[in-house]
């Protein structure tokens, strides 16, 4: 008899889905998994969709029931024909407390939303008619709450909603979070299949070395493989591909694994790690290519030499480390990739949608193409370690570092979000000098053990580099230093004294950095297009109203928004000009975070670089709604994402000047407390201003220096005239690679006796005769300064482009952005004497509607 092949059967179709206990009549189709019950419900017309309106409030009734998905199948033909044949069900994720029952009887439970599932089946299938598959789903909130009454012995303190998530490991954002709704679904959330093999490779691990002592260009690489088999094999091939050609074949027979009560028979193939010749590195995008090669595995028949069973994979070779050193500032904390110290500069992600089922493959690939890290799924908690919950992670952890760690992306595993600050505003147990693991346990702070032993441990065990970088916590200092107060001199931190905390004012953050800015952010509404989508009755459009309200879940949001509002701008109640200044005081808080903590990467290790890294809170939305997101649910950009993406280009200029506080002077020798006797002329009597360029590198061949020209302007607010100078400031400067070049430091305007009067600095920089970057310091606030009749002009010299150009310095000009447009650019200033150029994709330049700051004043 021939050997049974390994053959997958996808089973995503012909899935049928009902209420616990409902007369059978009432079964409704669910046509493609995966899924989750919120959606099936929606598509069936028995559930309001949640993220309109106050709809969410009608839909907990959802989450209060129990749900059933049903399947019928027919045995597959080997069943009967090949008594070697052996049949997994396999569930690559099920939502959360599920019952398998097959044809009657239970065949698995599962606990854990992030665990896969593999059960073997022959025993339960039938021959001669088709197979009932059922998936029944329980309250996962109620499940949540009896564990903590099971466990009065630990303390749930947990933040973002109530108690119940802490003991159960389904997505914790699920019971609401401040940025998310309370939606709690269940289901099928990644695909079912049934495979049918008499022999499978179950593991396979790729270990590699890099030697880069030779120097730049000359990597040396070594590579190993482990391959992990169950059933009758004979040998086994590795083949490592590179752009199509076979660069490596590893061979040999398999040894037994000493695995007691396995069945089929587990087996192990491994090689002495080899040369790889004219090996091709990973690197981070924009500092050389994303060099990848193909791993193929195959498992042959001893008797015939049949292929039984191939695997196929990923890999890219690279060295990360985690500088941490001590240094004049405390010590550092940033990235060396390749021995190439690298800014890590992105964004904190999160999920893409409340219903994870709908995120699909081409969902994620477009989001991807953004900056995103990956953390456990542990946060703002403290999280339980009894035996079954710690057991359960173990599984979660394992599972997927062996998922994730080939991508050559994920340079560091975190193991939780603002745990340990939870840890120190409820003062719970975490003396450092305790190393007794076990004693960790009996703490009131037993999660330490997940973050410093359990996860850290596992990711050491399977990962197959040995640069695979782990971090407790974010933030995390030293272990004893604060995360709640903010300590800069060590670690990563969370800026949240901008929006929460002091709520300083933004022009203070590039005195509130730190050595790695893993979270900090300002709120903004989404635009117009977006903000229709949820609000149906044109009524309730306008700030403030209760549809806006209730689709920001921030705590006490209004009065922070409003007060960095009211703080900077005249403000606008029509729905589109406060949108359009919310979205621009995102924007400038997020271009004077990025540029100024980007100054403070400077060249000569870790001496120099102050700050490694600065991560925005947040990169998306789950929902339609307002938020930290500097892009919304829709995809839609907003602002910041572009004013972001100027402040990181590979070499920028940047420009700012000293922040003179209008309604506050600071206490002195004098004034022994702050007092509101603040002198309001001073941003325009005294304009100290300051002029840089930051690199990041990539555009430095062979780290050498380039040169380029900075020109400064000084443009009066009111005239649009140049001011100052006849001709605009030029200099060479000589740009220092990967680091910071100061042009001017501390640099006053001396007016001459003129009359003084608000100025905008504004700076470029050219390099053989192309302008590469821009930046411009406007007077603060900006709602003192009359920008009325700017003579703005927009022109369309074809359907697809549009130039700006104006008479007078503009702030802020903003193009209404919809659901499938693409721009070049957004949310811009636009300065006398120059043109801005805009590319326009998916709908004619000419439909765009704008804004900026002072329109109609």
């Amino acid at each position: 008899m021939p050997p049974q092949l390994h053959t997958t059967q996808p089973l995503t179709s012909n899935w049928k889905f009902q209420r616990h206990g409902d007369p059978a009549d009432q079964w409704q189709p669910v046509p493609q998994l995966p899924s989750d019950v919120h959606t099936e419900l929606i598509n069936s017309n028995r559930l309001p969709h949640p993220f309109l309106d106050l709809n969410e409030l009608t839909t907990s009734w959802v989450a209060e029931q129990t749900w059933v998905y049903r399947l019928y199948f027919p045995t597959p033909v080997s069943y009967r024909e090949n008594p070697n044949a052996i049949i997994d069900l396999v569930f690559e994720g099920l939502d959360t407390f599920t019952t398998i029952t097959l044809n009657g009887k239970t065949i698995k439970k599962t606990d854990n939303m992030f665990v896969s599932w593999r059960v073997n089946v022959n025993e339960f299938l039938l021959e001669e008619q088709e197979n009932v598959l059922d998936l029944t789903f329980e309250n996962a909130r109620a499940r949540g709450l009896q564990l903590v009454k099971e466990h009065p012995e630990h303390d749930f303190i947990v933040h973002q909603t109530e108690v119940s998530r802490g003991p159960v490991r389904k997505a914790q954002y699920h019971w609401g979070w401040d940025w998310g709704p309370i939606l709690m679904t269940c289901g099928p959330w990644r695909p079912v299949r049934m495979e049918v093999y008499e022999s499978r490779i179950q593991e396979v691990v790729m270990n590699y070395n890099i030697d880069l002592t030779a120097g730049p260009g000359r990597p040396k690489v070594e590579i190993g493989a482990w391959v992990e088999a169950f059933g009758r094999v004979g040998w086994v091939e590795v083949d490592v591909v590179f752009e199509g050609a076979t660069v490596m074949t590893f061979r040999g027979e398999q040894r037994k694994l000493a695995r007691n009560g396995t069945e089929p028979e587990a087996w192990e193939y491994s090689t002495a790690m080899a040369k790889l010749e004219d090996p091709k590195l990973w690197w981070p995008r924009g500092y050389g290519a994303q060099s990848l090669y193909d791993v193929r595995v195959r498992i042959f028949d001893k008797e015939g030499g049949t292929v039984l069973a191939e695997h196929n994979q990923k890999i890219g070779f690279r060295k990360a480390e985690l500088i941490q050193e001590p240094d004049e500032h405390g010590r550092s904390f940033y990235f060396r990739v390749n021995d190439i110290d690298v800014f890590a500069a992105g964004s904190n992600w999160i999920p893409a949608d409340s219903f994870l089922s709908q995120v699909t493959p081409e969902r994620y690939r477009e989001w991807i193409q953004n900056a995103v890290a990956d953390d456990f799924m542990f946060a703002c908690a403290s999280y339980p370690t009894y035996p079954e919950f710690l057991q359960s992670i173990e599984m979660e952890a394992r599972q997927n570092v062996q998922r994730l760690r080939n991508h050559p992306s994920i340079v560091l595993w975190c193991g939780s979000n603002e745990d340990y600050q939870i840890q120190e505003r409820y003062q719970l147990d975490n003396d450092r000098s305790d190393n007794d693991r076990e004693s960790w346990l009996k703490s009131s702070f037993p999660a330490r053990y997940i973050y410093e032993e359990l996860l850290p441990a596992v990711v050491r065990e399977e990962s197959p580099s040995p640069n695979l970088l782990y971090h407790p916590c974010s933030p995390f200092g030293n272990g004893s230093s604060t995360t709640l107060k903010v300590d800069p001199t060590v670690g990563d931190i969370h800026q949240w004294n901008l929006w929460h905390g002091e709520a300083k004012p933004f022009q203070c953050l590039p005195e509130m950095g730190g050595r790695f800015i893993s979270e900090f952010g300002m709120e903004a509404y989404p635009h117009f297009d977006t903000v229709q989508k949820f609000v149906t009755d044109q009524k309730e459009l306008y700030p403030g109203s209760k549809m806006m309200d209730f689709h920001n879940k921030a705590i006490g949001y209004e009065r922070r928004l409003l007060t960095y509002l009211g703080e900077n701008y005249r403000l606008v109640y029509d729905i589109k000009g406060f949108i359009h200044l919310t979205q621009i005081l995102q924007a400038d808080s997020m271009a004077m975070a990025y540029k100024s903590w980007r100054r403070d990467w400077k060249t000569g290790g870790s001496k120099g670089r102050k700050c490694g890294g600065v991560l925005v809170w947040q990169l998306n939305d789950c929902w339609p709604t307002i938020s930290w997101a500097v892009v919304d649910y829709y995809g839609l950009k907003k602002p910041a994402w572009y004013a972001i993406k100027r402040a990181l280009a590979p070499i920028a200029v940047g420009v700012k000047r000293t922040f003179w506080d209008c309604t506050t002077r600071p206490a002195d020798q004098l004034w022994k407390r702050d007092t509101g006797h603040a002198d309001p002329t001073l941003s325009t009597r005294k304009v100290v201003y300051y002029v840089w360029i930051s690199s990041d590198g990539t555009l430095h061949q062979q780290k050498d220096i380039v040169e380029g020209t900075v020109k400064i302007r000084f443009i009066s607010v009111a005239t649009g005239k140049d001011i100052l100078l006849d001709t605009p400031a030029s200099q060479t400067v000589l740009i220092e690679p990967n680091g910071l070049t100061d042009v001017l430091v501390s640099s006053e305007i001396n007016w001459k006796g003129k009359q003084e009067e608000p100025v905008v600095v504004c700076v470029s920089l050219w390099i053989d005769g192309q302008k590469v970057s821009s930046d411009t310091s406007w007077p603060d606030p900006i709602k003192y300064l009359d920008l009325s009749e700017r003579g703005v002009r927009v022109q369309y010299p074809n359907e697809f482009q549009v130039q700006i150009s104006t008479d007078k310095p503009v702030k802020g000009f903003v193009f209404s952005e919809k659901e499938g447009v693409r721009l070049s650019d957004n949310g811009f200033d636009v300065i006398p004497g120059e043109t801005v150029v805009v590319d326009v994709e998916g709908i004619k330049a000419q439909e765009l509607e704008w804004k900026f700051v002072g329109q109609g004043q």
